[in-house]
């Protein structure tokens, strides 16, 4: 496929926890950056945290602040952009529904990548008419976590998986490649036995959130444990995510998907609520 010109706008669709984190961490480079999303609500936190965080940012990079533009308008923030990257919840059928969107109307030669944390994109190509230009680019938690996994969907260009690894690191990223694919990437694949036992620990009684974190950390030497980053990321995403996974194997304990549900259904679902295993001021 032919290449897009990397001066123009890139575009992240979906201002949640992790978009509004991709879309900072292109606030780095010299292009545009736009942020689109149908919540007003959503886009407003992520205007607050991007105006927070880009300046510690760019004082480490002595990068130049490009214009970021917030809209809840997903055809005109597609106008010529060179990559498109789409951070929604973790719902197939409303990802198979973007993606068509934007075979339809996004720029013929922009990159198409998916964040999804579980579903590799070759789940949603089936329909596209240029699949060659399709892939996952998996975020981490930026900037406080920089690897990006850039994985295939089975008919993805070599030549966009080089441009990307080449790239990203321009933005601060660390990207690796994911050689096959793969459900859970590479480092989801080892997150998800961690995450799981935890929330298996706690929900036996074993244990508490606070106590699993702090032996997690003492032993491994980390800054936070397995529930201050389910925090971080969401525990409704946390969920969805899981139940993904017991949908392929159903030999799995409900014990964490249940002691999930508790907290979502109350409304805990992290720092973006306010609280989730753990308070957190406003």
């Amino acid at each position: 496929m032919k290449l897009p010109e990397l001066n123009r706008p890139a575009v992240i669709i979906g201002a949640g926890t992790i978009g509004r984190r991709i879309a900072l961490m292109f606030a780095t480079g010299k292009n545009e950056v736009r942020l689109v999303d149908h919540s007003p609500q959503a886009l407003a936190a992520s205007r607050n945290y991007i105006e927070k965080q880009l300046p510690l940012l760019l004082e480490k990079t002595g990068a130049t602040a490009p214009k970021i533009v917030y809209s809840d308008d997903l055809a005109a923030s597609l106008t010529d952009a060179w990559l498109v990257t789409e951070a929604i919840p973790e719902l197939l059928e409303e990802k198979k529904k973007l993606f068509a969107q934007l075979d339809r109307i996004a720029p013929d030669d922009a990159i198409l990548a998916s964040n999804s944390s579980s579903y590799p994109s070759s789940h949603f190509i089936h329909a596209l008419s240029k699949p060659e230009r399709v892939l996952n680019t998996h975020y981490l938690i930026p900037p406080e976590r920089n690897p990006v996994e850039i994985m295939s969907c089975g008919k993805t260009d070599p030549i966009v998986i080089e441009l990307l690894l080449a790239e990203l690191p321009k933005y601060g990223l660390a990207p690796f490649h994911v050689l096959e694919e793969s459900v859970g990437f590479i480092f989801n694949r080892i997150w998800a036995a961690i995450k799981r036992e935890s929330l298996m620990v706690v929900a036996e009684g074993v244990s508490t959130p606070a106590d699993v974190d702090r032996i997690f950390e003492l032993s491994v030497g980390t800054r936070g444990g397995p529930f201050r980053m389910m925090d971080m990321v969401g525990l409704d995403v946390v969920l969805d995510i899981e139940e993904h996974y017991a949908a392929l194997n159903p030999d799995l304990s409900e014990l964490p998907r249940k002691l999930l549900r508790e907290y979502v259904s109350q409304g805990r679902l992290g720092m973006k609520s306010g609280h989730g295993f753990y308070e957190y001021s406003k």
